[in-house]
């Protein structure tokens, strides 16, 4: 048995829930803040069997993409905090741990 803990982006956790739960897969949902941004994510903790482990994998990844996004970018001067050109950076993806699981009970 194992607990996948899965960290995905706000805009991806509809879709992921959805895909994971129409393949019969429980899914808790935990909001959670965090990263580079301090944007909203999801948590997601999702007990499996081992052999569900990769299919779980693969629809996590299918439906968590990466994408650019445009951040406001300031630098402090002696005149104070200036704005300057924006800069582009990759949001989004998913983070996992998938871990072993000793007991696992649902009541």
């Amino acid at each position: 048995m194992k607990l996948i803990i899965a960290i995905v982006s706000n805009d991806d956790s509809s879709t992921v829930m959805k895909e994971l739960i129409k393949e019969k897969f429980f899914v808790t949902k935990l909001a959670s803040t965090g990263g580079f941004l301090r944007t909203g994510n999801t948590t997601l903790m999702i007990g499996a069997k081992d052999e569900d482990v990769d299919q779980i994998i693969k629809i996590i990844s299918t439906y968590s993409k990466t994408r650019k996004e445009l951040i406001p970018n300031s630098i402090i001067s002696e005149f104070g905090l200036v704005s300057s050109v924006p800069i582009e950076v990759n949001v989004g993806g998913a983070t996992l741990f998938v871990l072993d699981v000793e007991k696992f009970i649902k009541l």
